[in-house]
């Protein structure tokens, strides 16, 4: 019966992340750089609270776009941390983690024939959302812009078929961040074309210096622009899947049907940690965030004296390192350092065709392990002279 199913579907590959991690499985004392995994517990407040939720028999439907308490909570967190203003009755969706926000933009959006733009190396969740949509995945090559979209790429890349454009900031693998004047270089750009924007801010509570900023706030963005977050890295919560999608009311009324109809509402029990969350733990990622910086210092100097190339990362907690001097393809790294070292990151290809010659290290991990992974780096490109 395989021959009858959607062919799109059967199209579409598992992740290479996910794939790489598999191979990870068969050395269990291998030293894991790969997952965007947060290495500290969900905070106990949050977890007392969804405890609670059990308690008190929470355990039914919500609204459709989810409890207006947790909506309004997160209008305020928004509204606080980045001057970001949404209605928390028409304009903020509770969705089953971020991935679900990503699905049910695209799928509104998108039809038949359209092309998304893609900044790549980028995270690989858009394209196969993309391509079920019987939609194109357009690449734009940031390679040599310090791994940032600019005006100048897009204008390469638009055509009367460009839908939208998917701005991840700050970014997976990269880790990189789209500052003030960046962004404004991009709304001055975009404010005045058709063309959709999709910002995946799921990182934004962890960015190192400075304030984030959101694209959305940029003159004449907000009317096109739908805002991805959510509570995965920034609490993390990765298990309790909590997104939160930010968008106007015109457009996501619509989005909101594609929702009511792929999950009906996001889980009450997560729910309830995430007011907890939004509220009370609203400034829960500083103590992650520090750590994470101070990772980052001791693996950029790792890195840094083994003579590595890579974009010091302002963001999240990946370093997309080049390793093309070596003459290996990434997976071919990736899996000699695996088998000679027992430590374990991510073939660059996996963030499209763009990523090859780079691996991506994830430094979510204990700073034991991430000496452990230095070393065994530091060894395994010694033993390539």
């Amino acid at each position: 019966m395989e021959h009858l199913l959607n062919n799109r579907a059967k199209d579409i590959q598992i992740s290479g992340i996910r794939k790489f991690f598999n191979e990870v499985t068969q050395f269990p004392n291998a030293i894991s750089l790969t997952l965007g995994q947060p290495d500290f517990p969900t905070p106990m407040h949050v977890k007392e609270a969804a405890i609670r939720a059990i308690h008190n028999n929470q355990t039914v439907y919500s609204h459709n776009a989810g409890y207006i308490e947790l909506r309004e909570a997160a209008s305020s967190f928004f509204h606080e941390k980045y001057a970001l203003t949404y209605d928390p009755a028409r304009e903020i969706i509770v969705t089953a983690g971020a991935s679900e926000a990503i699905d049910i933009t695209l799928r509104t959006i998108l039809s038949e024939g359209d092309d998304v733009l893609l900044p790549a190396p980028i995270y690989p969740g858009y394209e196969p959302v993309i391509t079920l949509c019987g939609a194109n995945t357009i690449y734009i090559d940031t390679t040599q812009t310090g791994f940032k979209v600019t005006p100048e790429l897009i204008n390469k890349h638009i055509t009367k078929k460009t839908k939208a454009i998917i701005i991840p900031s700050p970014s997976n693998p990269t880790g990189v961040v789209l500052e003030d004047h960046e962004l404004q270089a991009l709304a001055q750009y975009l404010s005045n074309k058709d063309i959709f924007v999709v910002s995946d801010e799921i990182y934004s509570e962890l960015k190192y210096e400075g304030e984030h900023q959101s694209i959305a706030n940029y003159e004449g963005m907000r009317e096109k622009t739908f805002v991805i977050n959510g509570l995965s890295k920034s609490h993390s919560m990765t298990g309790w899947r909590i997104g939160l999608l930010l968008g106007p009311s015109n457009l996501m009324q619509h989005v909101l049907k594609v929702h009511q109809y792929n999950v009906t509402c996001a889980s009450t029990i997560s729910q309830a940690a995430a007011i907890e969350a939004l509220t009370n733990g609203k400034d829960d990622a500083y103590v992650m965030r520090n750590a994470y910086k101070e990772r980052l210092d001791y693996c950029y100097n790792r890195l840094h004296d083994m003579g590595l190339n890579f974009e010091k990362p302002n963001g999240a907690f990946y370093l997309f390192v080049s390793i093309k001097k070596y003459g290996l393809s990434s997976y071919e790294f990736a899996i000699k350092l695996l088998q000679d070292q027992e430590v374990a990151v991510v073939p660059g290809d996996a963030f499209s065709n763009i990523g090859e010659g780079y691996i991506r290290i994830s430094y979510a991990a204990s700073m034991e392990q991430l000496k452990k992974g230095m070393d065994g780096i530091e060894n395994f490109i010694n033993s390539l002279y």
